[in-house]
């Protein structure tokens, strides 16, 4: 594949404006920094802006003009306070700081705008931040969750065993794509080599933030390192492999890419 100038930050402003005036697709990448497992990079929003340099390739190579706005690093606070040099926006500072990044764009007329959403933790302001832009300007703009949308395509591209048993936060399908797109940045000899089984609140618990309580999934307010091990959920790390990166990589860049073209679409109709 042909490599293109798609990072607006590597635009010069005369280019910037030219590009503007056609309204091209605008991806805007967002990460967090936070604990990903004692293996892999505490900045995810690295593998979120990878992703959205690879979707933004593929479509202007396909003839869909698209660009990627600079990745926002910090998410929305959730379950990761305890960790040493971590940084998160509170969801207050979240919601605003989204609502700035997008009205910034959207008041010079480009319209045709996608979030790629690497944090959980973000999911509910997204939700809130875009369904209020919709309201003022009747414009759409889309969320698609990266890693939520490889996870549901695990079945589909790996072993179903290795599916079932290396999905979760630290694990999959997060540690496999840090191994193909980011091999340098992971760090093989600290893989955990079994899944953990933690309690918290004298119940088992199901994942950060959630406790099984005889089979019914219940929310405690209380932080990773307490419904986590080293910053791993469900899911055994030493099961994924760059391999299966590399397919779900190129999955959600061709769902990525389809996006756009939807986005083309519904842009040129109204």
């Amino acid at each position: 594949m042909a490599h293109t100038k798609v990072q607006m930050s590597h635009l010069t402003a005369s280019t910037m404006r030219e590009v503007a005036a056609r309204n091209p697709v605008i991806l805007l990448p967002l990460g967090s920094f936070e604990d990903q497992g004692p293996h892999m990079p505490m900045g995810d929003y690295l593998l979120a802006d990878a992703m959205a340099e690879r979707i933004a390739q593929q479509a202007t190579q396909n003839g869909l003009e698209t660009y990627v706005a600079p990745v926002l690093p910090f998410g929305g606070a959730d379950y990761f306070g305890y960790m040493p040099g971590g940084i998160a926006l509170s969801q207050t500072t979240f919601q605003a700081v989204l609502t700035d990044m997008l009205t910034g764009l959207l008041r010079h007329g480009l319209t045709r705008l996608i979030i790629l959403n690497g944090h959980g933790g973000n999911c509910t302001m997204i939700h809130d931040v875009t369904h209020a832009l919709w309201r003022q300007n009747n414009v759409v703009i889309p969320s698609f969750y990266l890693w939520r949308v490889a996870a549901s395509l695990m079945p589909q591209t790996m072993d179903a065993e290795v599916a079932g048993r290396s999905g979760g936060h630290g694990a999959n399908p997060l540690t496999s794509i840090g191994m193909f797109l980011k091999p340098e940045l992971v760090d093989n000899a600290k893989i955990p080599t079994q899944s953990y089984e933690k309690t918290a609140w004298g119940l088992k618990v199901l994942d950060f933030g959630t406790v099984d309580l005889n089979g019914v999934p219940v929310s405690i307010p209380l932080e990773g390192d307490s419904t986590a091990t080293q910053g791993v959920g469900r899911g055994n790390p030493a099961l994924c492999n760059a391999a299966d990166g590399k397919i779900l990589t190129q999955k959600l860049v061709d769902y990525g890419v389809q996006l756009v073209a939807h986005v083309m679409q519904q842009s040129a109709l109204r």
